[in-house]
């Protein structure tokens, strides 16, 4: 029999309406982002105040908007006290170079900024942004550093879509948290027992009767939700984790595992004056995905999951209140949307797989469902690169799930689309380009991908499971994108020139032959290894000199931006 839960508070208590507005994000437009993390408190209790983390806020994270092929540059300064609270920030989706990706490599140290750079190559999109730190992700994204990105573009704009943001068009992240018994964020614990949209408890959105967009990303640490509507009513998937679909899709259920989005439309036109809930159906998630009502056997089990009343259960997650439509409303949904060009299976050229598995040989009786896990009997190590990847090479990556648990896998800097899921085709749901793939227990995932634009001989890119606290324990590696043909790298294929280094390796003055076809007054950087930033000046010629003298020994990563190019190169410096 199904299970009917409302709503939930530390107690587990139901009560029989959403009390709380649902906060809407503020949103960021422009080319030029300044983003301070920093602590803050949030009541998600009556009269307690939790300690938490935000960016430019108590809690969560502005919405920022992106135009396509516009260049931005994001101030990311970490004010967070404690010991220890360096940082990172991820750009989860986006297809930027790996200097700039956010990893853990790319580390903010507390009281310092990092201001990386970068022109937007996604297609229109939901996208989001959160830490990424050497065994912080779980805290630091659990306390509350998440937010939204939207990317627009020109095939975007020209289709008849909600799009005024917070008014038709909302960010929907859904998450659960875990709390100890003095209402702390607790982290590494199966005991999520508080559901939130957007960090609000108990909330309601009121929505105008006509067709809204709702872009739902689940944020969470660890479950897996199965969305639809309280009266079962269908709606339109229109967009998975890269962008638009081709056709829209009608559904009404619609699973996301962790760091997954999609975008859909729900027609409210004939609901007027009435309530309807966005619900979770728990009891509908298959055997092995968190949030199940179950995950292992009676040998391998996770603490706690069986005491988490969420687990199997179908509950509220947001009342929305249908009051008047806007003076413009869309009614029509629109069947067609952007084309898409897959990649052949044909075409690919290399053929990678990856063991999703426990560390047997480290642990004399694994458990299957709880951990902790590897990739390819590997934990994540900072001094190592698992993959060597070549630029403009198809791939397809083969992911076999050896574990009791469903893991969602995540790869940075590009993104895929999913050849079979089991041996079968994808379901509707996963068609399209996709960054994050949930790979069932005991089954394996095949999807196809090329590696374009961005190469980088010393920084990678990782590859990793989005259960956070996985994540953490080292289910991740990396790779490094190599160019085998230029020693510097145009920001994408449509821009032309180079950046040319010499001598290379430097121990003293250090020369850089730039574009003849370069236009404007442009902006030279040098980061070291830690993505920290050692010169920055301006540059109107096309032959500019550094002096090296005084930097430690080491690789540096060389940018220089203009109006019409942005070019990378890397130099040693001995």
């Amino acid at each position: 029999m199904k299970k009917i839960l409302l709503f939930f508070s530390i107690g587990i208590t139901a009560v029989l309406a959403a009390q709380n507005s649902l906060a809407i994000p503020p949103a960021l437009s422009g080319t030029t982002f300044n983003l301070t993390v920093q602590n803050g408190t949030t009541q998600f209790f009556p009269n307690v105040n939790t300690p938490t983390y935000g960016i430019n806020g108590p809690l969560l994270a502005p919405t920022l908007i992106f135009n396509k092929w516009d260049t931005v540059t994001l101030n990311v300064t970490n004010t967070l006290t404690g010991s220890g609270n360096s940082t990172t920030m991820h750009w989860h989706g986006l297809h930027v170079p790996a200097m700039d990706d956010g990893g853990p490599h790319q580390l903010i140290l507390q009281n310092s900024t990092w201001s990386p750079s970068f022109r937007i190559l996604n297609n229109a999109g939901t996208f989001w942004y959160h830490p990424h730190g050497e065994g912080k992700t779980d805290l630091h994204v659990s306390k509350g550093l998440a937010g939204m990105i939207i990317i627009r573009d020109s095939a975007e704009n020209a289709l008849v879509l909600p799009r005024t943001y917070g008014v038709d068009d909302f960010p929907i992240i859904v998450q659960t948290k875990s709390f100890d018994i003095l209402n702390q964020i607790a982290i590494s614990t199966a005991y999520d027992t508080l559901p939130m949209v957007n960090g609000i408890v108990d909330p309601y959105l009121d929505a105008p009767a006509q067709v809204v967009r709702l872009r739902l990303l689940n944020g969470s640490s660890d479950r897996s939700f199965m969305f639809g509507f309280s009266n079962n009513m269908n709606f339109e998937l229109i967009g998975t984790d890269g962008g638009l679909l081709d056709t829209s899709t009608t559904l009404n259920r619609l699973r996301l595992s962790n760091g997954e989005r999609s975008e859909i439309l729900v027609d409210l036109s004939a609901l007027l004056n009435d309530t309807v809930f966005l619900v979770n159906y728990g009891s509908e998630l298959p055997h092995g995905v968190m949030g199940a009502d179950s995950v292992g056997d009676a040998l391998n089990q996770i603490p706690d999951y069986y005491l988490n009343p969420l687990n199997g259960a179908d509950y509220n997650l947001l009342e929305i209140r249908v009051g008047s439509p806007t003076v413009n409303p869309v009614t029509t949904i629109p069947q067609t949307l952007v084309p898409h060009s897959p990649w052949l299976v044909s075409s690919a050229t290399v053929n990678r797989q990856f063991v999703l598995d426990t560390l047997s040989e480290v642990f004399v009786t694994p458990n299957m469902a709880e951990g902790p896990f590897g990739i390819n009997r590997h934990f994540f190590d900072m001094d190592s690169i698992n993959e060597i990847v070549y630029l403009n090479t198809t791939e397809i990556w083969t992911l076999h799930n050896k574990t009791m648990v469903a893991h969602p896998f995540h790869i940075h800097d590009v993104e895929f689309y999913i050849v079979d899921i089991a041996g079968n085709p994808p379901p509707p749901s996963q068609r399209g380009l996709k960054d994050v793939v949930l790979v069932p227990p005991g089954d394996s995932v095949r999807f196809i991908t090329r590696f374009e634009d961005f190469a980088d001989d010393s920084v990678p890119y990782m590859y990793h499971c989005h259960l956070l606290h996985h994540e953490d324990d080292g289910m991740m590696g990396s790779f490094l994108v190599i160019d085998t043909t230029l020693n510097a790298i145009a920001e994408n294929q449509h821009l032309a020139g180079k950046m040319e280094c010499f001598p290379n390796p430097v121990s003293g003055e250090l020369n850089l032959l730039l574009p003849e076809n370069k236009t404007g007054v442009g902006i030279l950087r040098v980061y070291n290894l830690l993505g920290e930033l050692v010169l920055e000046r301006t540059s109107s010629s096309t032959h500019e000199v550094i002096g090296t003298t005084n930097w430690p020994a080491g690789i540096y990563t060389v940018q220089a931006l203009y109006p019409d190019v942005m070019l990378h190169a890397k130099v040693i410096v001995r």
